[in-house]
């Protein structure tokens, strides 16, 4: 046996290009705005955490050209040596007091944040417990560390306690659970899992990737511990820049001597480099612009509104999803590529989510919503997951000749004959 013998023989994903519905690596020659250029074609995006718009923001580039002529390109070296800034720190500073908690430590990425936080956190004879739906970043963070990682169902509050009651009371645990689930679209029972984490001696992590500058009472944007009014009680935050903040990064935030031990024992954040100067001020201008008013946060909510009722009309299953994030469940894995590739034939860019991202028989097609689409947008979107749907025999209607016995329909018609229903207002039935 050779050790690239597994190389040679992973043929899966050839397999699907084979099929002509291979979804991944497309590239695209423009910034993430509501329609992009995809190789040579404009499409309606619909697949991207982008969820504020900010992704080409000018204030936001403004801010990263100024810090590039200040601080140059890069840091070249780790927080720990030579790479923490002042901006670094004013950066800490400001998410602390966004979040709500007492400090704050960033790191390059967000995948880092959770390796270094958890497996930094969780030590040899305690346990780390988490949802079955977290992000792989949390199941990495529980491998690296050297304590015991236990799961219960998703969102399943009796399986929680099931787990928790067979640990020892006196037994050190943490419970990391995502804020918003990043497939389905739902939000974590938070009120719930506190009680529990209380009754059985437990500290809580929440992973709000996705509820940063999303989630919040009165459209804040200060994520769904601060939604549920239950920051103080968590013990963990996590955040990422690269959703909404439309940058790339992470942090950690908790209490001063938490913040302080990760700083010195996050493998994850010794041995990278500091997240560069011209990421670092993109964040902090978005911040600001976030807490200058909810007006984005609002548009977000009412074109999920719009785009989820339109997706339940036509007869498609959204799950329990409640916030930007609408998984169109379709069940096969195969049918799920069929579907990706009819909608980006008929112009609508959008990410499927197989198994084992997802349970067996629930793939999905994730549609993420942004509060720079506009209903136009919205409207030609589901106009093609309409006829996508009626093709695959997913929701009702007339389906027409199997899909490799005819050809794909013509993107550029599509928009014209969009574009006249448009004008014509007929497109306000959909």
């Amino acid at each position: 046996m050779d050790l690239f013998d597994k190389c040679k023989n992973f043929t899966a994903a050839k397999e699907v290009q084979a099929l002509g519905v291979y979804p991944y690596f497309h590239r695209i020659e423009s910034p993430q705005n509501p329609v992009v250029l995809c190789e040579g074609k404009k499409m309606i995006m619909m697949g991207s955490n982008n969820y504020l718009g900010l992704a080409s923001n000018w204030r936001l580039k403004m801010a990263s050209i100024r810090a590039i002529q200040k601080y140059g390109v890069g840091c070249v070296g780790s927080r720990f040596l030579n790479g923490t800034l002042d901006i670094h720190e004013q950066l800490e500073k400001e998410i602390a007091d966004f979040i709500g908690k007492p400090a704050c430590i960033v790191f390059t990425t967000g995948m880092q944040a959770n390796l270094g936080c958890i497996s930094s956190i969780v030590g040899k004879n305690e346990y780390v417990i988490t949802d079955k739906y977290d992000h792989a970043s949390i199941i990495d963070g529980c491998r690296l560390s050297f304590g015991k990682m236990l799961r219960f169902k998703h969102n399943d509050m009796e399986d929680l306690e099931r787990v928790l009651k067979s640990v020892p009371i006196e037994v050190p645990k943490l419970i990391v659970v995502d804020g918003v689930f990043s497939m389905e679209g739902d939000v974590a029972p938070l009120p719930e899992l506190i009680k529990l984490k209380k009754k059985y001696n437990a500290r809580l992590m929440v992973d709000d990737a996705h509820g940063i500058g999303v989630m919040g009472r009165n459209f804040n944007g200060r994520g769904t511990c601060e939604y549920f009014g239950l920051t103080d009680e968590v013990d963990i935050i996590m955040g990422t820049f690269s959703k909404s903040l439309a940058s790339i990064g992470g942090f950690i935030a908790a209490d001063e001597d938490t913040i302080h031990y990760i700083k010195h024992m996050a493998r994850a954040l010794i041995f990278s480099a500091s997240p560069s100067p011209s990421n670092v001020a993109s964040v902090i201008e978005a911040l600001r612009i976030i807490k200058r008013g909810k007006r984005r946060i609002k548009r977000l909510w009412e074109n999920t509104k719009y785009m989820r009722e339109g997706l339940q009309s036509l007869g498609f299953d959204t799950g329990d999803s409640t916030t930007p994030i609408i998984p169109v469940i379709v069940g096969d894995n195969l049918k799920v590529f069929q579907m990706w590739r009819l909608l980006f034939d008929l112009g609508v860019f959008t990410t499927p989510v197989v198994s084992p991202a997802v349970p067996p028989n629930r793939a999905l097609i994730r549609v993420s919503m942004m509060a720079t689409h506009t209903k136009r947008n919205l409207d030609m979107a589901l106009r093609a997951f309409e006829i996508a749907g009626k093709e695959l025999g997913i929701i009702k209607g007339i389906r027409r000749r199997p899909i490799k016995k005819r050809k794909l329909f013509n993107r550029r018609t599509f928009i014209h004959w969009m574009a006249g229903l448009w004008r014509s207002g007929r497109t306000k039935k959909i």
